[in-house]
Parts: C-alpha cells; sequence; structure tokens
C-alpha cells in the first residue's frame, strides 16, 4: 500500500492506471484493426484472428479467477457450445429440404428437433450466448449452493469438462461425433466462409467484440458488483459474516464467463474452419488459464497480452523446433510462473515503473496499484461491508 498517500491521491493513481491501460488498448485496437491486415498474409492474419478470439475467453477467465478466486479449468466446455451454435447454423445454409450431408452416412433422414431455430442467425446469435451461460450459471449453482471452492472446484469442472467431451465425441448422428462440424466450406451472406473477404469480416468482427468484451468486464470490476467479487476472494467468511450471500455473486460472475467463452468459441471456430469435441481437451482449457497467469491476473489487459504471447511464443516454438518445442513451451510456463508470480502486467507495474521512475528522479512514482491497493477495495472490505444495505 502507498503508505502517506491521500484519499485523493490513491483516486489519481486509479485514475492515472485506468489512462495507461486505455492507451494500451487503443494502441492494440489501431495495430491490429489497421496495420496488421495491411502487412501480414492473409494465413497469418487469421492466425492473429484466432489469437484475439482467444483473447475474448481469457477475459472471462480472468473475471471469475482474477477477480473472484475461481479456478475454472473446464471453460472448454462453453467455448465449444458457443463454436457449435455458429458451426450449426452454416451447416444448415442448404438448398430447401436438405440436410448436412453427415446426416445421411448414418442413416439419418429427418433433421433433429435440436437443430431448427438454428436456421435462424437471430436465434443462433442468442444460443451462441445464452447457452453457454445458462449451462454454466447452472453447473455453478449446483457447485456454489454447497460452498466448494478451491481445488475442489477446479477438479469438478474438470471432471464436467471430461463428461462432455466423451459425450460429445459419441454422438455421431447428431453432431458428427469426433469428426466434428466445417464451417470453411459453408455459405454466409453470399461467400464461402473460408474465402479471404469474409474471413477480414470476422477479423474484424473478433476485434470489436474483444474490445466490447473487455469494457463490459471493466465495468462489472470498477463498481460495486466487482468490489463484492474482490471481498469474495480474499475473504468469502467474512462476506458471509456480514450477511451477504456470495452463491448468487458467483453464480453469475461464473455464467457471464460461460457466455463469454460462447463468444470466444464462435469466433474461433469460423476462423479455423471447423468444430470438434477436440475443443473440451483438458490441455486446451489449460492453456486458456496458463496465458492469464502470464499476463497478470485481475488486470485485465493481462489476460488479452497473456494470450497473444503465449499463442505467439506457441506458434514460433512449433514452426522453429518442431520435434521439441513442447519442452520450451513447458519451460517458458515455469519460468513466468516462478519468476513472475503476478504476470507480465504486475512485473512492470511494481518493478519496472518503480525503476523508471526513479531513474527519471520522480519523487513519488504514480504506481500502476494492485488490487489489494484500490481504495474502492477497502471501502467494501471496511465500511460497505459492515453494514448491509
Amino acid at each position: 500500500m502507498n503508505v502517506g498517500l491521500t484519499r485523493r491521491d490513491q483516486r489519481k493513481q486509479q485514475r492515472t492506471k485506468l489512462l495507461i491501460e486505455g492507451a494500451i488498448i487503443l494502441a492494440l485496437v489501431i495495430i491490429t484493426m489497421v496495420i496488421l491486415p495491411l502487412i501480414l498474409p492473409e494465413f497469418r492474419l487469421k492466425l492473429v484472428g484466432r489469437f484475439l478470439s482467444m483473447a475474448i475467453v481469457a477475459l472471462g477467465i480472468d473475471l471469475i479467477w482474477g477477480y473472484t478466486g475461481l479456478l475454472s479449468l473446464g471453460q472448454g466446455i462453453f467455448f465449444a457450445l458457443g463454436g457449435y451454435a455458429l458451426a450449426m447454423h452454416l451447416s444448415l445454409q442448404l438448398p430447401d429440404g436438405a440436410i448436412p450431408e453427415f446426416f445421411m452416412l448414418y442413416g439419418v433422414e429427418k433433421l433433429p428437433l435440436f437443430w431448427q431455430p438454428f436456421y435462424s442467425l437471430p436465434l443462433t446469435l442468442i444460443a451462441m450466448v445464452l447457452v453457454p451461460g445458462i449451462v454454466a450459471g447452472i453447473l455453478g449453482y449446483l457447485v456454489f449452493r454447497n460452498r466448494i471452492k478451491g481445488v475442489y472446484f477446479s477438479i469438478i469442472t474438470q471432471a464436467a469438462l471430461l463428461v462432455f467431451f466423451n459425450f460429445f465425441n459419441g454422438q455421431q448422428k447428431l453432431i458428427n461425433g469426433t469428426n466434428g462440424l466445417k464451417t470453411d466450406t459453408a455459405v454466409f451472406l453470399g461467400q464461402r466462409v473460408g474465402d479471404s473477404g469474409i474471413q477480414l469480416l470476422f477479423y474484424e468482427t473478433t476485434i470489436v467484440a474483444l474490445l466490447l468484451v473487455y469494457l463490459l468486464c471493466r465495468w462489472l470490476t470498477s463498481g460495486r458488483f466487482g468490489r463484492m467479487l474482490i471481498a469474495i476472494r480474499d475473504d468469502e467468511t467474512r462476506v458471509r459474516f456480514t450477511g451477504y450471500d456470495p452463491t448468487w455473486f458467483k453464480v453469475v460472475v461464473f455464467a457471464i464467463a460461460g457466455a463469454i467463452a460462447g463468444i470466444s468459441g464462435a469466433l474461433y471456430t469460423v476462423q479455423s474452419g471447423i468444430i470438434t469435441p477436440n475443443y473440451m481437451e483438458v490441455a486446451f482449457s489449460i492453456e486458456m488459464v496458463i496465458s492469464v497467469a502470464v499476463g497478470g491476473r485481475a488486470t485485465l489487459i493481462g489476460a488479452i497480452i497473456g494470450t497473444i504471447l503465449v499463442n505467439f511464443a506457441r506458434i514460433y516454438l512449433s514452426e522453429s523446433f518442431p520435434e521439441i518445442w513442447l519442452f520450451f513451451q513447458g519451460a517458458l510456463f515455469l519460468i513466468v510462473v516462478t519468476v513472475l508470480p503476478d504476470g507480465i502486467v504486475g512485473w512492470v507495474r511494481d518493478v519496472l515503473w518503480v525503476k523508471v521512475a526513479r531513474l527519471l528522479g520522480i519523487g513519488q512514482p504514480v504506481s500502476y496499484p494492485a488490487i489489494a491497493d484500490d481504495p474502492d477495495v477497502q471501502n467494501i472490505q471496511e465500511d460497505q461491508l459492515v453494514t448491509k444495505e
């Protein structure tokens, strides 16, 4: 904590932090939306689009892990549900009376009833957000009402991931099982999804979606709701003692993170060209969590930066060292987590910025305050939790 600073100084530091974060976000938007499409070949641009779509699910993970203390290892469930929703709509862009080809391979002559709503694009867009959000909310309620938390919560989410993975793998007659649903050959807005023009549209849409989700998460974490999440993370027992029920707060934030993962999965699917149950593999969900840890928990911007850096490192290492790149990747993760426990953004905030400020002769550096030093967090822990409104 910055001892000796007045409340006004602390609030000034918070505004400075938001300005710095806003400048970083603006720079990322300009670079990705304007500069990269001009200098990168189509294949590389599609990779960047996938990385940016992965950054969306990372924001949801930071919301539940960094701010609420809920380490979920099963976000691949909601990611895949969003991807399947959009892929089902694209698979139905066929002549009247026709059904996707894979149905006939398994002897299915009539389109299953649950496929019918996906003829409509508006219903599909609603489903790719609501279905993952509702599933996450139901799962969260079943877990949180029994006050399960910590490592047990992580184990349950991973177990749920395995259940969904095996279930989707076995549904050949309904969703083509292990083969999944291809999207690159489907037609959308009069063009093949795999064509460069429509891919550029999906790329730009991903950037806009990432910005909107970031603003949503920033809004949620900047107000009273966000302060309550932090209070639950820091001392849930105290929150209960003061009269609040953390269960519904955790259910709501977990459902929001699930809906965010659904958006991410849908955008990733149309840029990768296929959705399969492999998106529900344990390693894929763990990689999402690692990206947030590398960037820095409870920072939001760290989730974006960490996801981009981890995915670029994975691509570079796999291309440069195809036989041993997994060892490099594992070593990179271990080094970052052990040497930089607060992530890259935490290191910049707590170490690099302080050294730069001293080097420039700034008497009292305006720091990028940690969450625990946030005066609003202190308010809810010291004042607002004392008397329930």
